[in-house]
């Protein structure tokens, strides 16, 4: 079968390898959307934590089920995965937090992942399809990253919760942040990614931090309170040690982007806040099933999200053009 491999930073190669064998309590899939995220991108760059090459990329998955051992579902049946896949017999497991299992192998990062024909997977990280689209399928994942977050900041109605970062994952955020009730302030360098949660996202209002003062804008919005929730969604590090002087006292903060680097911060000024700092990692079933719930009970449109669409075949030449802000991309979607 055809796969497409990420020998080394910057580099792909197209390559034949074998196709999966189906073993105990596996389902084999027939991948048919791969959707492109931060964790591919930064693969790609060289920059990824927890990544070694080669490795086969992508777990924004929507797929046929080929062969399965899973009682619930049946052959033909279009699905996605929880692409994490736990021990279920760590601390974090027992705890029912799957998505931090001490001995987690996420698809397309720890092990091979669905930029191929045909992928293996546990079969109890199967999601039923529930008549959603292959390009709604391919975006469950990305969404349920942004609901954990949001699950994971507790917000009430009414805060103002600024999200840093409106790429992909920061617009999950965003739409989630929206439906538990927030006043939401997106923040990014972007202006066209600004532009888009204005139009689309029902954001009370938006920063552009590289032409505005982020502190006077905050305070005006906000009454001079400032935000009671930010949530990083950029990885990068300057965002995230500038943020926690954006936090009202009493506020929480939630690293959702994930950097190499280690995180400094004024204690004083983060002991006076009294504030709360926590960082959300991947997604779980609950959050997987609030997804498809409001995707079906049109909550959220994330088929809006996809700017760029290519066939397998072409994603080696054009994957680095999405690395460049000046090509608009959102998200890109790879057609099997």
């Amino acid at each position: 079968m055809q796969a497409l491999i990420c020998t080394k930073p910057q580099q792909f190669d197209y390559a034949n390898i074998p196709e999966p064998i189906m073993g105990n309590g596996e389902t084999i899939l027939k991948i048919e959307r791969v959707g492109i995220c931060g964790t591919d991108l930064h693969a790609f760059e060289g920059t990824q934590p927890y990544f070694n090459y080669p490795r086969i990329l992508g777990h924004e998955i929507a797929a046929t089920i080929v062969k399965t051992t899973a009682v619930d579902f049946t052959v033909g049946e279009a699905v996605t995965c929880i692409p994490y896949f736990n021990c279920n017999n760590c601390i974090a497991c027992k705890m029912n937090k799957p998505n931090c299992c001490t001995n987690i192998n996420v698809c397309g990062v720890h092990i091979n992942g669905a930029m191929c024909t045909y992928l293996s997977v546990p079969s109890y990280s199967l999601v039923k399809g529930n008549n959603l689209s292959f390009d709604e399928l391919a975006l469950v994942e990305p969404l349920a990253i942004g609901a954990h977050g949001v699950r994971r900041a507790n917000i009430l109605p009414d805060e103002f919760v600024l999200v840093v970062g409106a790429g992909p994952i920061g617009l999950g955020i965003i739409e989630f942040a929206r439906i538990a009730g927030a006043k939401v302030i997106a923040m990014d360098v972007n202006d066209n990614r600004l532009e888009f949660c204005k139009n689309n996202l029902g954001v009370v209002a938006t920063i552009n931090p590289s032409s505005e003062n982020i502190v006077e804008k905050l305070q005006a919005i906000t009454n001079h309170n400032m935000p009671t929730v930010v949530i990083d969604a950029t990885g990068n590090l300057n965002a995230i040690n500038n943020a926690f002087n954006l936090l009202a006292h009493g506020g929480r903060y939630v690293l959702v982007g994930l950097q190499k680097g280690e995180i400094s911060f004024s204690h004083p000024e983060f002991h006076k806040r009294e504030a709360s700092v926590m960082s959300s990692r991947n997604a779980t079933r609950e959050d997987f099933e609030q997804v498809i719930f409001a995707m079906k009970n049109k909550l959220v449109d994330p088929t809006t999200y996809i700017t760029h669409r290519v066939k397998f075949d072409e994603v080696k030449d054009q994957f680095s053009s999405w690395l460049n802000p000046s090509t608009g991309v959102i998200k890109a979607m790879i057609e099997m």
